[in-house]
This record gives C-alpha cells, structure tokens and sequence, in this order.
C-alpha cells in the first residue's frame, strides 16, 4: 500500500512501518527537518509486531508523524494498527493545495474507526499524530501512545495526556511520574480507535525553536524509560544518537532489568523529528 516517495523526485517522501521488525532505527530526510524511526515486537513474544509508524510530507512545507500501538491480540491488532495508518495516508494523499491539514488529519481518525469497527473481532488501536506546518505543531492522539516536545536544554515544552485512568491521575496530581510508571494499571487505556465513544485529543498549535525534538512513541517506549530519561536521550546531539539510547534503554528494561526499574516487555515504537 505505501512506497518510498523521495523529495528530489519531486513526489512527498513518506515511509510507514505497518508490523515490520527494524533491526536499527532508520532516518527519513524531509525538506525541512529530519526523521528517525523505529519499531520491534516485544522480545518475550513470538508473534508478530502489532505497532504501526509513519512519516508523510504533505508538501515541502507540512509534515505528519503517526504511531499506532494496536490491541485485541496478535493478528486483530496488527490489522487495526495498520489500517488506522492506511487512514491517515488516504486522508493525506493527494495533498489539497494550502489549505490546512487539521481538517484531512480528524477524517483519517474517523475512518481509521470506522474502519477498525468494521473488522469485527473486538480490535482496537491508539493514534496519536504531530502537525507540523513550518515551525508550527498541533498535536492529536486517541489512546496511551504519547507525543511530547522537548527543547535543547531539557525544557519538557509539551506533553499529551494518556486517556487511561493512571493518565488522568498523572495529569491531576493523584500520582506522581514514578508511582504511574509502575502502577499495576497502567496497561488500562480507556479511548481507543476502534470504539463508538472515540474522541480525539486535538492540542492547540505551538511555534518550534530550531532544536526543538519532536517525540512520538508506544508504551513499549514510556512504560520502560523514565520521562527524565527520554528527555535526557534526545534532547541534544544527532537524532540517530538519541534514538539507539531510546533503544538500548528500554530493550536492557524489558530484558533485565536492574531493582526499582520498571520492565514491561511490549512491542516498541517510536518516531524522533527535528527541524533544520
């Protein structure tokens, strides 16, 4: 369904990973900026991956990035994963002129539900998306799977709020980082793309400093890694860099990890971007 586009041939570069195992993370070059991605199933299972990843320029101007973390078991979540993707690439593709992106970017949610209702074994997956029109960012996201911006210095600029109830408490102070990171619940997501009550967490646009890092990721990601630790991992040097020590991290948590850590092995994906 989705080819490699480069930006030279003049066509948009976009590059979605739908159930695939990377070996390392891969880079995505844009017009204005740079992506890394990654993606692997959890290393204590043998069926396949049920996360999903993209990266699509719109134009040379606008880009989105997508992570879908699918549930409802191996197969069922996979297909929901990766039609919430097809989703989003439909709603992108050809690109409308100028005019804005919010508008294709809700219908990709809608008919990523509708679609993944449509399959009719109870399957369900998170979509979180990143709106980035030159130096502006709107975020969107159904589900646990979170974004956030994270300037050179370490500043935390922006986060999105996980829909399941150890998010909430997080969010209201209930909970502190540490004590959500290894709540017994933290695995209950309650707003998913795949049910008749969706609804789609749009953030409000913010302007992006040059160095600014861009971070989407599964809870493979942030049930492992610490939020201190994720921002240290990215938040300066070369993304390629930071996405290895995303990796390392949470793969030593998952396989070994040392007391008072956290481990919850689970399929593993993320998206880095930061402008030129």
């Amino acid at each position: 369904m989705w080819e490699w586009a480069s930006v030279s041939s003049g066509a948009p570069t976009q590059r979605v990973i739908a159930g695939e195992d990377l070996m390392t993370p891969e880079p995505v070059e844009f017009v204005r900026g740079r992506a890394v991605l990654y993606s692997s199933r959890s290393p204590e299972k043998e069926s396949g991956n049920e996360d999903a990843i993209g990266v699509f320029a719109v134009d040379g101007s606008r880009i989105v990035l997508a992570v879908a973390d699918g549930m409802g078991g191996a197969a069922a979540g996979a297909r929901a994963s990766a039609e919430a993707l097809g989703a989003v690439e439909r709603s992108l593709s050809p690109p409308n002129g100028d005019e804005p992106v919010q508008s294709p970017v809700l219908d990709a949610f809608d008919d990523a539900n509708q679609q993944v209702l449509a399959l009719g074994v109870g399957a369900a997956t998170t979509l979180c998306l990143a709106e980035i029109a030159l130096d502006q960012l709107r975020l969107y996201n159904v589900g646990d799977s979170a974004a956030l911006v994270v300037g050179q210095r370490g500043k935390l600029k922006l986060q999105t709020i996980a829909h399941s109830p150890v998010g909430y408490a997080l969010e209201s102070g209930l909970l502190d980082e540490t004590e959500a990171l290894h709540h017994d619940e933290r695995h209950v997501v309650s707003n998913v793309i795949g049910s008749r009550d969706m609804r789609i967490d749009v953030g409000s646009p913010m302007g992006l400093a040059p160095r600014d890092t861009v971070l989407l990721g599964s809870d493979g990601l942030f049930d492992n890694v610490s939020l201190n630790e994720v921002i240290a991992c990215v938040r300066c040097g070369p993304l390629d860099y930071g996405a290895r020590r995303l990796l390392e991290v949470s793969t030593q948590r998952m396989r070994s990890p040392a007391e008072g850590e956290p481990s919850k092995p689970d399929d593993l994906s993320f998206v880095l971007y930061r402008m030129r």
